[in-house]
């Protein structure tokens, strides 16, 4: 008798080294920005892709807010010269850093997912900062 979990054969060891690994060129997580925002190795840009309003309630501590409909070419290019953008927006249940990825790509930036999110620097335990904290720092 077969689990719901084993009726579906998994993968090979060499096809499933393959998926994993490639995931990881298209996905961080909360942890690993936190740690190399802290460590001072951050050598990407960090982008809160959400509205400016929700940006202003509470965000990442040192994102910038540039919601997906503004990435264009021009803004853009305020940045340093082919950055590696991590975006996130809400979590889990919002789709909007896989759409802000696919409009980086298509201006041809490089660019990761912050997987979880908001609400995954929540589980953490992470801090955030509102409006008021970026703007008197």
């Amino acid at each position: 008798m077969t689990s719901h979990v084993t009726e579906t054969p998994a993968a090979a060891p060499d096809a499933a080294l393959r998926h994993f690994e490639a995931r990881l060129a298209f996905e961080t997580d909360c942890w690993d920005v936190y740690d190399s925002m802290k460590s001072g190795r951050q050598d990407f840009v960090l982008l809160d892709v959400r509205s400016r309003e929700a940006f202003d309630k509470a965000h990442v501590p040192g994102a910038i807010n540039v919601p997906r409909r503004a990435m264009t070419k021009e803004r853009m290019a305020q940045f340093a010269e082919n950055p590696l953008f991590v975006v996130y927006c809400a979590g889990p249940h919002c789709n909007g850093a896989h759409k802000a990825a696919i409009r980086l790509a298509k201006l041809g930036c490089r660019v990761k997912e912050m997987i979880g999110g908001v609400t995954g620097w929540q589980d953490e335990g992470f801090a955030f900062e509102t409006a008021l904290e970026t703007a008197a720092a």
